[in-house]
Order: structure tokens, then C-alpha cells, then sequence
């Protein structure tokens, strides 16, 4: 039996959990949480971790370079980020570019985006 311990993330309280898990990895119980929110937060933070990508890519504007933000329009699986890395450090858009604008469809994982976060 293995316990893991973690801070929620869904709202402002940062509930501090104890998650347990049996030999095989599947989870006991969960303590620590003041809402169903924490809970499934810590079952996903246990079984399969996504994150938000956030990140810069080049711009080419006619008065020069530039550095656009970025991110991913959904979370992509935790271990998927550096792979997702490796992508953005060889995109480069075209401008004009507009806050929303799907740069890369279907970036990591089917149905997610990658957008742009400003007008460029």
C-alpha cells in the first residue's frame, strides 16, 4: 500500500489530500477533500494527469519577429508535454494572427488545439 499527498487545484480552499493506493495501484480512498470537485480532481492527478500546455511561439510580422503565446485549447496527458514541446519549439505563424485562432489542429492528442492567446 502506497499513500500519495496533494494539494487540489480546483478552487481557492487548496484542500490538502491523502490518496491510498493498494499494490496494483488502484485507489483505497481518498481523504483531505471538502468537495466532490477535489475528489475528482485527485482521482485524475493519480490515474492519468493532464495539463493546460501554455508556451511561445515566433511571429513573423513585417516590422520583425516576434514571440506569441500559446496554449493548448483542452489539457493533454501529462506525459505527452515534452513531446508537445518539441513541436512548438519548431512552429512559427504568420501574421496576422487573431486572439483564438487555431494554429496547429489536432495538436497531441485528436480535437485539441493549439491557439493563439493574443492578436499578432
Amino acid at each position: 500500500m502506497t499513500t500519495r499527498e496533494l494539494t487540489c487545484v480546483v478552487c481557492p480552499a487548496g484542500c490538502r489530500m491523502t490518496v491510498t493506493l493498494d499494490d496494483g495501484g488502484a485507489i483505497l480512498k481518498i481523504e483531505g477533500n471538502t468537495c466532490s470537485r477535489g475528489k475528482d480532481y485527485a482521482t485524475s492527478e493519480v490515474t492519468h494527469p493532464v495539463r493546460t500546455l501554455t508556451s511561445t511561439v515566433t511571429v513573423t510580422a513585417p516590422d520583425g519577429k516576434k514571440m506569441l503565446p500559446v496554449r493548448t485549447d483542452k489539457p493533454i496527458p501529462k506525459e505527452k508535454l515534452f513531446d508537445a514541446m518539441a513541436i512548438i519549439r519548431n512552429t512559427k505563424a504568420a501574421s496576422p494572427v487573431r486572439t483564438g485562432d487555431v494554429l496547429i489542429p489536432d495538436f497531441i492528442e485528436p480535437g485539441t488545439n493549439l491557439i493563439a492567446c493574443r492578436d499578432a
